[in-house]
């Protein structure tokens, strides 16, 4: 199906952080039909996450941190399960990747695999995430991460099977870390079953 987008206005109503704009618009469709919509249109720039894992141990590196968003939709603590993860801001999605991971976990890590890129609320937010998967080892551990300035980040390394039962128990809500976890398990990489160059 082929649209044929007119905006009539789009206005920014904040850019304190990331910019929030009023759009008015018009569709026309293939059968020639106009329908107008007006949507406000979060921009708040695309982002890039890595999923740590270990094949030997048979573990994962997970983040535990505070999100306000998360507390004001009724998660009583605002605390969230997450994979590390970043906005790209200037940086190519790999670099950002590496980059978080020092911050965050505190693994400098080594080869990484890109998976995909997705949008994750694409009813109003323009976010695309790129997501990747890494090889760790405790080698490759240089600091004791938890993030910089005013991040408090909690690192989680757990059993991948533990990871997967949070998963099925409500314990890991972030959409990132599901996706990427059910990935890990489908893909076989954790049990040796895969090619790692599909």
């Amino acid at each position: 199906m082929s649209l044929n987008i007119h905006v009539i206005k789009d206005k920014i109503l904040s850019e304190n952080w990331f910019v929030l704009r009023n759009m008015t618009y018009e569709l026309t469709r293939a059968d020639g039909s106009v329908v107008r919509h007006k949507r406000e249109v979060y921009d708040r720039g695309n982002g890039a996450t890595v999923l740590l894992y270990n094949r030997h141990k048979q573990t994962v590196v997970l983040v535990r941190q505070f999100r306000v968003a998360t507390w004001v939709n009724g998660n009583h603590d605002g605390m969230l399960i997450e994979t590390c993860a970043g906005l790209l801001d200037n940086d190519e999605p790999e670099a950002c990747i590496r980059k978080e991971a020092v911050e965050e976990t505190g693994y400098e890590v080594g080869e990484v695999r890109k998976l995909f890129e997705l949008f994750m609320s694409p009813g109003g937010v323009t976010e695309v995430v790129h997501f990747f998967i890494a090889e760790y080892s405790d080698a490759q551990r240089t600091t004791s991460g938890g993030g910089v300035d005013d991040e408090a980040i909690e690192v989680l390394e757990l059993p991948f099977s533990q990871a997967l039962q949070m998963v099925a128990d409500g314990e890991i809500r972030d959409g990132k870390a599901v996706i990427l976890l059910q990935y890990l398990q489908t893909s076989g990489l954790m049990s040796g079953n895969s090619d790692k160059s599909d």
